[in-house]
């Protein structure tokens, strides 16, 4: 009983900050109707800064307080609010939701950067140096206690602000409709500006709160939020005490799997997937209302010629044989994965570029074609090599089944949740058998990888492997653009228009999304061999959750829209990364940040940096052949006379 007790008590002081830290997440998509999936790395931020000034500097714990809490964290929420969010404001659900996701990934990148992540950090509690209180059997730190009191001064602030107070109904009718609310007075730039002052403050306090308990790491720390995703999810998004609820739920599950789950070599990542796997139980449970501030405004997509994809394949071909031409084999290691990355970036297009349907799992599922490979296509058996694709498209569809009632900002939690079971408990699991058959992951370490044998000739170099990505390329390019043209590719872009009217004229929605999950899921699989082939061992970390924001970022960046996006995300992602480092071998972290800092700037290019680049060489190109206007008075010096210039000189000389 005493430890039950105990057990409890841990898990309700840690459900006080999921609570603190969801409650901020709920204010803010409430008020702004922006899902902020960089919320955490807000509190990560905090919590790093709290400890320069306190261990590090020295500074009192009240002066590290007033600074972090009421200075650094509203200039960060306003730099949110005015940089990141607002140019992207009239542009739809999708572009807002990756600048949140851009916001993780580069906090992420910028904290290590700062604070050198193989330095250990311990944070010391609260009130470390006073006497704990005694509940009966059970023992309660001041920390845990502080924790909770805060917990239940911001769960009764908030309610008061928002529905007791004018600033608060203004934030909350701003989300629903910015004209109406601005006609009654309100101001909905300074609502914004409340908002996410007040949602950034309640994440650093949460931040704050939770550091001196975990490791002080910037990847931990961000994707504590899974957990405060959860409490949010079982509030609606709406709800602040069905939040706190599910807080506690979250916090409770997890501090009594730490004293209860049996000792077995499978069963210690559930402990720590369990936020994720709730979080998804808790989107396909719960019904979900209208997506808040949600818009219709989408991004054209266009018809690619046949004509101009086979060069474009061509061009990849090329490309890669200039590579594996000119580039030794420890240089093919580093760039040859332009090509297989690319084939992984490509799987955006058919799911979010045509469907419309947002998730952030490919990587994973890259992950799991990768390991397919490696353990079936040991030898280089050319099966072996659609047997990956077929397993991760099997485990997209089956993805797609339970998500079907998900859409949007949902879908993407979704998606997000499942890559996060991946990372934490599925791709750490030991071998196993099912019926009879062992099944291997990544076994706990690292897998070797070879390449395939076709037509009794075995690709294993590096100009070889690079040659065979770069064909593979370019046929699911053709693939894909073949797509668009067909009547499947105008189905799934019905699909992405309006749900409900592709419903109602007859289609099938779980068919459809269970086909392009499948679909981009093989895809992703597909690209993720290739990529092991290239690097020759794989392991787990190469395919986590956090690994695939960046090529996320960029592929929503190049457009998600484009069969030319897989190659310009690959080389993207590879090229100027690698090669800034090489010059500058200090900038390897710095260099980190610049997918980040390109999905901050998709505010002005929502169709992608490729539509863009196209549109500007098309307009350079009618400008050339564009004849120059000669004024009527140079007619006949500057150029030939023409019949109708008389006509012309004598309405300029009359003014009629």
């Amino acid at each position: 009983m005493e430890q039950l007790l105990t057990f409890g008590i841990v898990g309700l002081s840690t459900a006080a900050i999921y609570a603190v830290i969801g409650s901020g997440l709920v204010l803010t998509y409430t008020t702004t109707g922006v899902f902020n999936f960089g919320h955490g790395a807000a509190g990560m931020l905090a919590a790093f800064v709290y400890w320069q000034l306190t261990v590090d500097w020295g500074w009192p714990v009240p002066l590290a307080l007033v600074v972090v809490l009421g200075l650094l964290a509203p200039v960060f929420g306003l730099f949110v609010e005015r940089i990141v969010l607002r140019p992207v404001g009239h542009l739809g659900e999708a572009e807002r939701l990756v600048m949140t996701v851009a916001l993780l990934s580069g906090s992420i990148v910028l904290a290590q950067l700062v604070w050198d992540p193989t330095k250990p950090r311990p944070l010391p509690t609260f009130f470390a140096e006073s006497p704990p209180l005694r509940i009966g059997p059970t023992v309660v730190t001041w920390h845990q206690a502080t924790t909770m009191a805060v917990a239940v001064l911001v769960a009764v602030g908030l309610w008061v602000l928002l529905y007791r107070t004018r600033a608060g109904t203004e934030m909350r009718a701003t989300v629903d409709d910015r004209a109406l609310a601005g006609l009654t007075g309100a101001d909905p730039v300074r609502a914004n500006k409340v908002a996410w002052i007040l949602g950034t403050q309640l994440a650093a306090v949460g931040g704050i709160l939770i550091a001196p308990t975990v490791a002080l790491d910037a990847t931990q720390l961000s994707l504590l939020i899974v957990s405060a995703y959860t409490a949010a999810i079982f509030g609606r998004l709406r709800s602040l005490p069905l939040t706190f609820l599910g807080a506690v739920v979250v916090g409770c599950l997890e501090s009594y799997l730490t004293g209860y789950l049996p000792q077995n070599p499978y069963l210690p990542g559930l402990r720590l997937a369990a936020p994720a796997l709730l979080l998804f139980l808790a989107l396909l449970v719960f019904h979900h209302g209208r997506l808040r501030g949600r818009d219709r405004k989408l991004v054209r997509v266009p018809l690619p010629s046949m004509r101009g994809t086979w060069v474009f394949a061509g061009v990849t071909i090329a490309f890669g044989v200039v590579l594996a031409t000119m580039l030794g084999e420890a240089d093919l290691i580093t760039y040859g994965p332009v090509f297989s990355l690319g084939v992984v970036a490509l799987s955006f297009v058919p799911l979010a570029g045509y469907a419309g349907q947002i998730s952030l799992c490919q990587l994973s599922m890259a992950g799991i074609g990768a390991v397919v490979w490696g353990h079936l296509g040991a030898q280089g058996n050319p099966v072996a090599l659609l047997g990956a694709v077929l397993v991760a498209a099997l485990v997209g569809g089956l993805v797609a089944i339970p998500a079907l009632r998900l859409s949007g900002v949902y879908l993407a939690l979704g998606t997000a949740a499942f890559a996060v079971v991946l990372d934490r408990w599925i791709f750490t699991l030991p071998s196993f058998e099912v019926l009879g058959v062992r099944v291997a992951l990544f076994d706990q370490g690292s897998v070797a990888v070879s390449g395939p044998r076709l037509f009794g000739w075995q690709l294993d170099t590096g100009a070889e492997l690079t040659v065979f990505a770069a064909v593979v390329l370019a046929l699911a390019s053709l693939g894909v653009a073949w797509l668009r043209r067909s009547r499947s590719g105008r189905r799934l872009i019905a699909l992405r228009d309006s749900e409900a009217a592709y419903a109602t004229l007859g289609g099938s929605l779980l068919r459809a999304r269970v086909a392009v999950f499948g679909l981009s899921a093989g895809i992703a699989g597909l690209g993720g061999a290739l990529y092991g082939m290239q690097q020759r061992a794989i392991t787990a970390e190469q395919f986590s959750f956090v690994a695939g924001l960046p090529l996320f970022l960029i592929a929503v960046v190049g457009g998600l829209g484009l069969v030319g996006t897989g190659l310009f995300t690959g080389a993207a992602y590879v090229v100027p990364a690698k090669a800034l480092v090489v010059v500058a071998p200090w900038a390897q972290t710095a260099v980190a940040l610049l997918p980040s800092l390109a999905g901050i700037a998709l505010g002005r290019h929502a169709d992608g940096v490729v539509a863009w680049s196209r549109r500007a060489s098309a307009s350079a190109a009618r400008a050339r052949t564009r004849p120059e206007e000669v004024p009527v008075e140079w007619r006949g010096v500057r150029r030939p006379w023409r019949p109708g210039d008389g006509e012309e000189l004598d309405r300029a000389i009359t003014g009629s």
